[in-house]
């Protein structure tokens, strides 16, 4: 059980700065506020370009004639239809390089969209099922990750998830592969296909996961009902709840997150393209915040659902205009409460997010 904290709430000058605020400027500060990214699907960034790119270096038919037909293939109603695509566009990933080249590409738009901390899922299976060694998955993604902390201010780690529409026994396995590439994961996550698959089927493998101390996250309450989010908080004893939107349906469950807490990684394009909302104006990360919850603003598979971070802030912001400078203030904030680095780190991040906002407000 996390402990319980209290909310973040600006200093005087901060909450002044941001009431004086015009709204004509919120787009600017949305564009400007650093941020941490905590629910990024490495692979859901592979833009359609990239994919052909890495097919034609990698001798890799594609179903696909070209670029166009890739792209107008995005066409989903629920989670399973993406799966379908998002599997087949892994399949140009063999080497080293791809890896390394795949998450260049994304930590690049991240430094762009103001984002200073990414906590980046990868899926191994995906990769390990085609005979990809783990190993080299890993050495790739980390390799990025170095390169984009020297070279574009971007601190990342990564968290390795399961996927659970793959057995528990399954996922021991991947795990004991990655052992010995331990120093390169500071966690793991649990994804893929929610409906029939409740976080109780993997609560064995998540016990191991926090006794070799590493963080856990699980995607639970996007398709899967708010008794799922429930399973992932008491059965794996998750630290983050990974979309998290259908707690809305459980008001004691609403409660507990507020009480403790309990972050959400909310990725509001991604919930309307998968369906979750008919539109983005239905969206409940209002009622969220103002429930008190730690919800937070993420991409999830930004190749596929329209936008990586800004784009998600941007149009989350113009179709809720009942979401304001206050509340960009207060998803900055609650993004770096919720991610897993020191408070040395922390502190400095929040205190950039105050600094972007008193020099816009001036």
């Amino acid at each position: 059980m996390p402990d319980i904290h209290t909310r973040p709430h600006p200093d005087a000058a901060v909450a002044a700065a941001l009431d004086r605020l015009p709204r004509e400027r919120l787009p600017e500060l949305l564009r400007r506020i650093p941020k941490a990214e905590l629910h990024i699907h490495i692979e859901g960034s592979l833009e359609p370009e990239l994919i052909f790119a890495l097919a034609r270096r990698n001798g890799v038919t594609l179903p696909y004639p070209d670029v166009e037909a890739l792209r107008a293939a995005y066409a989903f109603t629920d989670l399973q239809s993406f799966l379908d695509i998002y599997y087949a566009g892994a399949s140009v990933l063999l080497h080293e390089a791809d890896f390394h080249d795949m998450a260049w590409a994304y930590l690049q738009r991240a430094a762009a969209d103001g984002v200073r901390r990414s906590e980046i899922f990868f899926d191994p299976q995906t990769h390990t099922e085609r005979g990809v060694p783990i190993g080299t998955v890993i050495a790739g993604l980390s390799g990025a990750l170095t390169k984009a902390r020297a070279e574009l201010g971007v601190d990342g780690d990564l968290i390795l998830c399961f996927l659970r529409h793959l057995s528990e026994e399954a996922a021991f396995e991947t795990l004991e592969a990655a052992l010995p590439h331990r120093a390169h994961f500071i966690g793991v996550g649990l994804d893929s296909s929610e409906r029939g698959h409740p976080p109780s089927k993997f609560e064995r493998v998540f016990a191991r996961c926090r006794e070799l101390g590493l963080h856990v996250v699980a995607h639970a309450g996007e398709e899967g009902p708010p008794a799922y989010i429930v399973e992932a908080l008491d059965l794996l004893q998750t630290e983050r709840i990974d979309h998290g939107v259908r707690c809305v349906e459980d008001p004691s469950l609403v409660a507990r997150l507020a009480a403790e807490r309990m972050p959400l990684t909310v990725c509001p394009l991604s919930n309307v393209k998968l369906c979750v909302y008919r539109t983005m104006a239905e969206h409940k990360l209002p009622a969220l915040l103002e429930a008190g919850l730690c919800a937070t603003i993420n991409s999830d598979d930004p190749a596929y659902f329209g936008g990586y971070m800004n784009q998600n802030w941007l149009e989350t912001f113009a179709a809720l205009p009942q979401l304001g400078a206050r509340e960009a203030w207060q998803l900055a904030a609650n993004s770096f409460e919720a991610a897993f680095a020191d408070a040395t780190r922390k502190a400095a991040w929040r205190a950039e997010v105050d600094q972007a906002v008193l020099a816009l407000a001036d």
